[in-house]
């Protein structure tokens, strides 16, 4: 029977994967789609809209257990560590003090990115109330409102930082480490059920979690898409498609060759960059999680009064078991 490509949503472009299908490492017909935000990135996914995302980690924590009808969303393969995630100010402010009374834009206020903001304007010393933030959508809309004078600060990465420095904006501070800024993810019914069975939106009586509508790729194409960018990402850290990332870094992100190389550098940073055997490793996902409890809505998978233990049982949960190779959680830390 023949499959339909997988469509995978996306905030900024994804030069790993455009590099996978270019090496051949990745389905030639896997679609990027485009989302405007985080809410509706999981929207399209629960609608069947999209098989997978490239998203944040928070994303999955929020949607597994902050929302009221929480979704079955698993963490399938870690992609990166934040692709130079920072705060970035605008151009013509050149330091922190100069952002009090002003706007900072976010993705959505209670999100992974908008936390990180958050600890960033901390570790600058500025507080929740001395700057205003206003929810501006993904990574490239806040690049056009921070050079288009639609906020004074915000975080950027993947390339979107590379054209606010070439337009003089100012990095103030980065995320805290160890930290991962990028993972495939998943509903569930598409890792776990055959293709194209409908489940209807039911919930599931013993966990709570809502099951999407799947519409794309059999498990495996999920697991098959996975394994090609881990592919990728091996490729790419051992120096063997630099020519090729180069030039779909300058294609899909607009990035001079100059920067596109700067770019090419960024996947190759080892505290910043891709994510070669595509395990989550504890520490970094304790990070995400952690930034979600200091700054945003806690989840609270069970009510359990030991915070450890409710730390533990979100990472594990969060995590697909994967192929019979072994699941995508690493213990160890950076």
């Amino acid at each position: 029977m023949r499959r339909e490509p997988l469509t995978v949503g996306v905030f900024s472009p994804s030069v790993l994967l455009r590099a996978g299908r270019r090496l051949g490492l990745v389905d030639a017909g896997v679609r990027e789609e485009p989302v405007a935000s985080s809410p509706a990135q999981f929207a399209a996914l629960l609608a069947g809209e999209l098989d997978a995302a490239l998203t944040s980690p928070d994303n999955a924590i929020a949607h597994r257990y902050v929302r009221g009808d929480p979704l079955d969303v698993r963490i399938v393969s870690a992609v990166d560590r934040g692709l130079g995630l920072a705060l970035y100010a605008r151009p013509g402010l050149a330091s922190a003090a100069e952002l009090k009374g002003r706007v900072a834009g976010v993705d959505v206020p209670d999100s992974g990115f908008a936390f990180a903001l958050y600890a960033a304007m901390e570790a600058v010393g500025l507080s929740r109330g001395d700057y205003r933030t206003v929810a501006l959508g993904a990574t490239p809309r806040r690049l056009e409102a921070l050079l288009g004078g639609g906020c004074a600060a915000t975080m950027l990465n993947a390339g979107s930082d590379l054209r606010a420095e070439d337009a003089g904006a100012v990095r103030l501070a980065g995320v805290p480490r160890p930290y991962l800024g990028t993972v495939l993810c998943a509903l569930g019914t598409s890792l776990d059920g055959p293709r194209g069975v409908t489940h209807g939106g039911a919930p599931d009586g013993t966990h709570g979690i809502t099951h999407g509508v799947t519409h794309g790729g059999a498990p495996g194409g999920v697991w098959a898409l996975a394994a090609g960018l881990r592919e990728t990402a091996r490729v790419i850290l051992a120096g063997d498609a630099d020519d090729v990332v180069a030039e779909e870094a300058a294609a899909a992100l607009r990035l001079p060759p100059g920067t596109a190389l700067r770019y090419l550098g960024r996947l190759k940073d080892p505290d910043e960059g891709l994510v070669a055997d595509g395990r989550a490793d504890a520490a970094s996902l304790s990070t995400v999680l952690g930034l979600r409890r200091r700054h945003g809505t806690a989840p609270d998978p069970d009510h359990d009064q030991d915070h450890d233990h409710d730390h533990d049982l979100i990472i594990r949960s969060l995590l697909a078991g994967g192929p019979p190779d072994g699941g995508p959680l690493d213990r160890g830390g950076r």
